[in-house]
């Protein structure tokens, strides 16, 4: 054995050195895709669901128990499947999660009744939750260290992709009907096989599983310089839920979770009736399209500056700086007076509240060490999807109550203003090795 292979090293050193490559390349466009798929489940039937309502023959009420079926399927499915991917990987996590969530979809596309319906779209939420949450902390866990923020950041642009996507689909494949939509979206599960060849499993599962052999031949895939190295870990066993509320972890496990759902809060309140609020300004139904669609263009260049920006100025304060930018948005947009107002008011919301997912997508990931991050990632995208599923209803019961437009966004907005305060005492994570 010679020296260097004698070395011992913590398993995140092996990242510092590494260089970006063309394998981390296929490995973001595997996990770019899959999150562009997760985007587009939860959008698509939105943008059809009048024809979901006259197919089925169930009224407003009814739609949204359809609309929200794949959420309630999905706050279990994540608690199951972030501690099942800290178990078993990464790479089986992703791959089965996808692939039984494209077979659910299908078979959902062909419920011959609205019950049907929800049954197997809350089932392929349960399937779907898997890859939902392992494909950041997936990511992160293959990225070279001073690559890692910049990178993760431009994996969130497959969230405005899959908007697009949705927003596509409902005007070129509307007219065929919802079982069309929803069919598209099964097909896509098949991207499962292209996780299986392009992504390996992470080194610092199989390093916290004791397989030094296996970590040390994906780090070499990797191009690392310390691939021969023998690596230590932060905990070789397999964390468990309860160990999020020991010790330090303890507060940001708490701080945490209250942010997911205050930010999930305020985007998916605004998400899911940006039309009705806009048709209440006095926009038809094909012009509040064209407006969500423009929307989500800017939300993209709003991703690209804050991945260049959180390299420069770390994960916290280009958090900071987004979302307060992004409250003055809001109110930009809740008090205008014309469209053009309306515009960039919403404009604005939308490049910063992104621009802050991105980074939050990356700074949730690295909190906690790798026996805990699946298991952490999963808390986290529940209390997401809690908010998914409790904002719409909420907004909804305002507007029913005749609050109008502006209120209702100022409330959407306070949300927002929480997010805020709630990041200001969490540790930055910038240029650190993960655990």
């Amino acid at each position: 054995m010679t020296a260097v292979e004698s070395r011992t090293m913590p398993i995140g050193a092996a990242f510092d050195r590494m260089p970006f490559t063309r394998r981390h390349v296929l490995i973001a466009l595997a996990l770019f895709i899959a999150f562009v798929i997760e985007s587009w489940e939860q959008l698509a039937l939105i943008y059809v669901s009048g024809d979901l309502g006259t197919g089925l023959g169930i009224d407003e009420a009814g739609i949204g128990v359809v609309l929200s079926a794949v959420a309630f399927g999905m706050i279990p499915g994540v608690l199951v499947w972030g501690p099942l991917a800290d178990r078993v990987g990464r790479k089986p996590a992703s791959f089965w999660s996808l692939l039984a969530y494209g077979v659910l979809a299908l078979a959902s596309a062909f419920a011959p009744d609205v019950t049907t319906l929800v049954a197997l779209r809350v089932a392929s939420g349960l399937a779907l939750a898997g890859v939902y949450t392992i494909t950041f902390p997936y990511f992160l866990e293959l990225l070279p260290t001073r690559h890692r923020g910049r990178a993760a950041v431009y994996l969130s642009i497959g969230w405005p992709i899959g908007m697009l996507a949705a927003i596509g689909a409902s005007v070129t494949l509307g007219d065929l009907g919802w079982h069309v939509v929803v069919i598209a979206s099964a097909v896509a599960g098949l991207w499962a096989f292209a996780i299986r060849a392009w992504v390996p499993e992470s080194p610092y599962w199989l390093a916290a599983r004791g397989r030094q052999d296996d970590a040390r031949a994906v780090l070499r895939g990797l191009s690392s310089p310390d691939a021969d190295a023998t690596f230590t870990v932060a905990t070789d066993r397999v964390g468990r839920p309860l160990d999020l509320f020991r010790g330090g972890l303890a507060k940001i496990t708490v701080v945490m979770l209250v942010l997911n759902f205050a930010f999930n809060w305020g985007y998916w309140g605004l998400q899911t009736w940006l039309p009705t609020l806009l048709q209440e300004k006095g926009l038809s139904l094909s012009a509040s399209l064209g407006f969500a669609a423009l929307s989500a263009l800017m939300m993209i260049p709003g991703y690209v500056s804050a991945s260049l920006l959180t390299g420069r100025f770390g994960r916290k304060k280009v958090f900071l700086v987004y979302v307060v930018a992004a409250v003055l948005g809001g109110l930009w947009f809740a008090t205008a007076s014309s469209t053009v107002g309306l515009y960039l008011g919403n404009f604005v919301l939308s490049f910063f509240s992104l621009g802050a997912w991105g980074v939050w997508n990356t700074w949730n990931g690295e909190f906690f060490p790798t026996a805990l991050r699946g298991t952490g990632y999963s808390w986290a995208t529940a209390a997401q999807l809690v908010a998914t599923t409790v904002a719409p209803s909420a907004v909804g019961a305002l507007l029913a109550h005749a609050t109008g437009f502006t209120p209702t966004m100022l409330v959407i907005n306070a949300f927002m203003v929480v997010t805020a305060l709630l990041a200001i005492p969490l540790p930055e994570t910038e240029g650190r090795e993960l655990e």
